[in-house]
């Protein structure tokens, strides 16, 4: 089965100027195209498109997706370093829970500090306005630090199973 870019789009419920983004990275390869010049994608492209926006809902960056594209079209090597990419992946939501559970309190917090009906002197908008007393954004801003070393650390660690296992 053959279809146009619009139909490919609204079967795999994305955007037409995704599907052409994906080709430009290289992650989708550059389509049949009938004598009017439309683009005509086959089974392989639609199961192929599927799989990349299976792993965007899933968190996964392009250069992951790219990896991930050549082992499933070459699975020759050993696939520990997948596990390995999923895990990296379940470490950042639990640091999304961690920090979004935070930011609740801190917005709780601030919702008790003002009594509203006043003109002026709102204590939410005194709150805000002086981060520097704020604990969740000091804390923010040592876990963002934090996040970036070990960021740095399970790229490199990565890189380097990749690099073995392939």
């Amino acid at each position: 089965m053959k279809v146009k870019i619009g139909e490919l789009a609204k079967m795999v419920s994305c955007k037409v100027v995704t599907i052409r983004f994906y080709e430009k990275e290289g992650l989708l390869k550059e389509p049949d195209r009938t004598g009017a010049n439309y683009r005509l994608y086959g089974d392989k492209e639609i199961e192929r498109l599927r799989f990349i926006r299976h792993c965007r809902r899933h968190g996964m960056t392009l250069s992951e997706i790219r990896e991930l594209l050549a082992f499933k079209d070459n699975p020759k090597a050993n696939c520990d370093w997948v596990g390995t990419l999923v895990q990296k992946h379940i470490v950042n939501v639990e640091e999304q829970i961690e920090s979004l559970t935070e930011l609740k309190t801190q917005l709780e917090h601030l919702q008790h500090k003002c009594s509203g009906g006043k003109h002026g002197g709102c204590g939410i908008i005194e709150s805000l306005s002086d981060s520097n007393g704020c604990p969740f954004c000091e804390d923010f801003r040592c876990r963002s630090e934090q996040r970036e070393k070990q960021k740095k650390l399970q790229e490199l660690a990565l890189k380097n199973s990749t690099s073995c296992a392939r």
